[in-house]
């Protein structure tokens, strides 16, 4: 058996959920995401996702699920997250966040080529 790197996984879980993002609004979170964070933290940019709408809460929610698959914290729910964050040494959450900026790369590539693909079929 084949074992996936590191970049394999991100990208094809990316692309797994990214397949669900048939409105422009997701495509347009997933190329802001980076910027996002930066701006003003993985935290801030979780709880705003949280605020906004269902497209938005679809976005954060796959961007959980993966750091929770990296063992990265305990929980994949938005108040579990959020616990895991506040409970997070300075070093944690660094690496919390680098690991969030990883998949985004891959989400925000791969989610506009999906979201074409699926509207010329």
């Amino acid at each position: 058996m084949i074992r996936e790197t590191l970049e394999q996984q991100r990208a094809r879980h990316a692309w797994e959920k990214c397949a669900r993002y048939c409105r422009d609004a997701e495509v347009n979170i997933a190329k802001g995401l980076p910027a996002l964070i930066m701006n003003s933290g993985l935290m801030q940019t979780l709880a705003f996702l949280e605020s906004k709408g269902e497209a938005h809460q679809r976005v954060s929610g796959d961007l959980r699920e993966w750091l929770h698959e990296k063992e990265l914290t305990t929980r994949k729910d938005f108040p579990g997250v959020m616990n895991d964050l506040f409970d997070a040494s300075p070093r944690q959450y660094q690496a919390i966040t680098t690991e969030a900026f990883a998949w985004l790369k891959w989400l925000r590539q791969l989610a506009p080529a999906r979201n074409t693909n699926s509207r010329e079929n």
